[in-house]
């Protein structure tokens, strides 16, 4: 295995990331350290790097790989998962010095990575890879949340939780990293999201572990709740079949289209009236039904 770039994180509300709240997403604390990765090498030797290159010990990284090969935890994780990359966040003082003492000068994981051909890499959700990270006492970074079909107010109110790792009274982190590990990008790129808080608050919110943030359902997350039901996707589908005489996977887009427009024909006079004449986001509304397609029917889509 050779040094891998880590991705570019995208702010929130871009092109490269429209569409990543749509389904369950983790919010992280987004730390200010320098970016750094673990690896071994294909002779089973412990590796690392920064952001844009591999280090040795006479080009090191404010200490990184000299840190590195200190932590025994680090390369028996390793020898056990050899296919594993580790990205994390090597805390040490940058723009944000607000950390607890105790806090400088350790790797904090914020991905774990099954290493693949050429410049890419398989992440495996936090969910799988947290009891493996803590096996071996690794420092990993915790979610502030999980949250399904968010919002932007949802995320700048997880800002306000961001107090990991940092000092009593001190206010707030440098922001949040969203993370949908079900999410690729119109060029099938899976990317990250993030806000990043621009000023930090003098008032100190307290909140450990996974918060629990409390948001309203979108309206067009009520619509497919309420409308696009597991039977309403079922008839179409059997509608389908029954059509072409069997089902072939290249009818899929066939399913997509009709469900929704169906959805809209069946069921606009019902919502409407129930939600007192709502404000809707078509587009929305469309990845929201395709997510319901694929949850109802996921043989379809393995």
């Amino acid at each position: 295995m050779e040094f891998k770039k880590y991705q570019h994180i995208e702010r929130f509300g871009t092109d490269e990331v429209d569409g990543i709240e749509l389904g369950e997403c983790f919010v992280f604390p987004k730390l200010d350290g320098t970016n750094s990765s673990v690896w071994l090498d294909s002779e089973g030797n412990v590796k690392a790097g920064s952001r844009t290159r591999e280090l040795t010990l006479e080009k090191d990284n404010a200490g990184f790989y000299a840190y590195v090969l200190e932590q025994d935890n680090l390369k028996q994780y390793l020898i056990k998962h050899p296919t594993h990359r580790l990205y994390g966040e090597f805390l040490v003082p940058h723009s944000l010095k607000t950390y607890r003492d105790d806090t400088w000068r350790k790797f904090y994981i914020f991905d774990v990575c099954i290493d693949t051909e050429g410049d890419s890499v398989e992440y495996i959700p936090f969910d799988i890879y947290q009891s493996m990270l803590e096996e071996f006492s690794l420092d990993y970074i915790p979610p502030l949340a999980k949250i399904k079909n968010a919002s932007y107010d949802y995320f700048v109110k997880a800002l306000e939780k961001n107090n990991f790792l940092i000092e009593d009274g001190k206010g707030v982190g440098e922001g949040i990293v969203i993370k949908n590990y079900s999410f690729y990008n119109k060029f099938r790129r899976q990317t990250w999201a993030k806000v990043v808080t621009n000023e930090f608050k003098e008032k100190h919110v307290k909140a450990m572990g996974c918060a629990v943030l409390e948001a309203e359902k979108m309206i067009e997350e009520r619509i497919v709740n309420d409308f696009c039901t597991s039977a309403f996707v079922e008839k179409e589908y059997a509608k389908i079949v029954t059509e072409k005489e069997g089902w072939q996977s290249r009818y899929i887009p066939e399913l997509l289209g009709r469900v929704f427009s169906e959805l809209i024909k069946e069921e606009s006079w019902n919502f409407v009236k129930k939600y007192k004449y709502p404000k809707i986001n078509f587009k929305t509304l469309n990845a929201l039904v395709i997510q319901r397609i694929k949850e109802v029917k996921k043989e379809l889509f393995a």
